[in-house]
């Protein structure tokens, strides 16, 4: 199976307006931002490097994007899931010459325990923007495929370092779904059984419609590939989990796993973004146990034309439809009963 599986080309495209004016996140690392601070320490200089970069965005007619995210903690004592939506990380970094935003949202499901989510969405975006390809480059796909396994190594392998120190040592493990829009392009790196849909509208019998596209797979030790890997590495599948116990065949954390060939090793998939895509949805497995792919899209789908939505002060209606049907899915699926953590975020796009 091919690490970086594409989907299929849309049909058309359109340029649009302008970029997202979200706001960038704070809990970037200075020394990451030192370099742009240095460049931008002229007044004029400053003028040109946005004026450029403005035009830039124009001339690519980058999509605007928005995060959305509902979270319940359903019959669970503790909520293990943890989120992150940077919807733009360009003034925090240096980005390669042809690139114009990098934006990041990921849902990371803990089991054993939360340390292994919650270190992941404090860690994981930083080592990503430290291992980013930077100034001039050529094939920027491979590198940014380079970069997502590289990070997701590395954070495995930072987290594996701590629990191991701990007394006792924690066991902690988590799956990892993240999305990154570099411009128009969506790359997404996932394990474990987390998943990433986007909603496309699609033509069919004279109508559009809209359909929901898996961008993810699931990670689980019944898969063939999965169980031939754990077993090779000396470790066995017993009632569909690994050793009996784990339910998914990758993941972060996990260290008493890893000699058995539980991996961190993403899955990779790179998808053009169209004029005729709509929505990106992160949702951990709370939600897939009680809601299909395409029956989250259709449920999402219905609620943004809703026209008596409330919104909060300062929200447009379409802002107000996202965040309602965000909040009303992830209620849906504990009322439907999911007995687990659920975690969902919807992440709107508008060419």
């Amino acid at each position: 199976m091919d690490l970086f599986d594409d989907l299929p080309e849309p049909t058309s495209t359109t340029n649009a307006d302008p970029a997202n004016k979200a706001k960038v996140p704070t809990d970037v690392p200075a020394e990451d931002r030192g370099e742009k601070r240095k460049r931008n320490d002229n007044p004029e200089d400053s003028q040109v490097d946005e004026k450029n970069k403005a035009e830039k965005k124009v001339c690519k007619g980058l999509p605007r994007l928005q995060g959305f995210v509902a979270a319940r903690r359903g019959e669970r004592e503790e909520m293990q899931d943890a989120h992150v939506l940077l919807p733009d990380l360009s003034s925090c970094m240096q980005l390669p010459a042809q690139v114009s935003r990098l934006s990041y949202f990921a849902v990371f499901d803990g089991h054993g325990g939360a340390r292994a989510s919650q270190y992941a969405a404090e860690n994981l975006h930083h080592t990503l923007i430290s291992k980013f390809p930077k100034g001039e480059v050529e094939n920027l796909d491979k590198l940014v495929r380079k970069c997502l396994l590289d990070s997701f190594r590395q954070t495995d392998e930072d987290f594996l370092k701590k629990a191991s120190s701990q007394k006792p040592a924690w066991k902690d493990g988590s799956t990892a779904t993240c999305v990154l829009f570099v411009d128009d392009v969506l790359y997404v790196a996932s394990l474990g059984d987390s998943r990433a849909v986007l909603c496309r509208l699609a033509e069919g019998d004279g109508e559009e419609r809209r359909v929901a596209l898996a961008l993810s797979i699931e990670h689980n030790p019944t898969i063939y590939e999965e169980r031939m890997r754990i077993q090779r590495a000396g470790g066995n599948v017993r009632e569909g989990r690994v050793l009996g116990v784990l339910e998914v065949s990758r993941s972060i954390g996990d260290g008493q796993y890893k000699r058995c060939g539980v991996i961190s090793t993403p899955y990779l998939r790179r998808c053009q973004l169209s004029h005729k895509d709509k929505f990106v949805m992160l949702a951990c497995d709370g939600l897939f146990k009680v809601f299909s792919a395409e029956e989250a899209v259709l449920f999402v789908s219905k609620l943004l034309q809703d026209e008596s939505v409330e919104r909060k002060d300062g929200q447009s209606l379409e802002e107000g439809r996202y965040e309602a049907a965000c909040q009303r899915l992830a209620s849906e699926a504990v009322r439907r009963g999911s007995a687990d953590n659920v975690t969902v975020i919807l992440i709107s796009i508008e060419f």
